[in-house]
């Protein structure tokens, strides 16, 4: 993102709070946070205390201002098809002409307009996945894209890091879960691994920037 110290970064759907507090602390930037969960607002707000970070409980769509940078982690999943124009309309309303917009999402290698029935009912509720196709239709006119990095072979990778870190776990979790916690989060890690080793699953990385943007972007790999 081109992170400079002073600037102000937006973080929409900043979750438990750990790449604000990075940011904050690393690059010299004010961090303002936003989610709709009051338990990660609780502890990103612990996590950030003494450092020029916001963490606020609001929807995105209520934002007002300008942001030099603005960055979204695992929160574009959650938006659905039919709002994406809206939120890349917010996106763009708020980012400054010479901003830039790192966008970090899940993405499927089709577009498909039916969900996961066991992942909408235990794991991400109304979650949708988005294709290379829906995401490019709606930036069109909105954004430039100066970059678009795919690293969802890597994902499996890390899944399977999870699932190995869970099972050494498990004795010390089995005092607080159950079994049907252990079956229910082992066909979920695993089969998510699955989904990225078989090239359906991609994880993508784009950087988005306004149109009369005057400099360059050189990507970062």
């Amino acid at each position: 993102m081109e992170l400079k110290p002073g600037e102000r970064l937006l973080d929409i759907g900043c979750g438990w709070g750990g790449l604000a507090r990075y940011a904050a602390e690393h690059y010299q930037v004010a961090v303002t946070g936003v989610t709709v969960s009051k338990e990660q607002q609780k502890l990103a707000q612990e996590r950030c205390t003494g450092l020029p970070v916001t963490i606020e409980l609001t929807d995105y769509r209520q934002l007002s201002g300008q942001y030099d940078k603005i960055v979204s982690v695992g929160m574009f999943e959650h938006v659905g098809a039919k709002n994406y124009a809206s939120y890349f309309d917010v996106a763009g309303k708020l980012l400054a002409p010479e901003g830039l917009f790192l966008l970090h999402t899940i993405g499927n290698y089709v577009t498909e307009k039916k969900r996961d029935v066991w992942l909408d009912k235990y794991i991400f509720p109304n979650g949708h996945l988005p294709s290379a196709k829906e995401i490019t239709q709606v930036l069109e006119g909105r954004f430039l894209i100066e970059d678009w990095h795919n690293f969802g072979r890597d994902y499996d990778l890390t899944l399977m890091a999870w699932w190995d870190n869970f099972e050494r776990a498990w004795p010390r979790l089995s005092e607080k879960y159950d079994q049907r916690f252990y079956r229910m989060w082992k066909y979920f890690i695993l089969s998510s691994a699955g989904f990225f080793r078989s090239g359906q699953g991609q994880l993508w990385q784009l950087v988005l920037s306004k149109r009369g943007r005057s400099a360059p972007y050189r990507s970062m790999r």
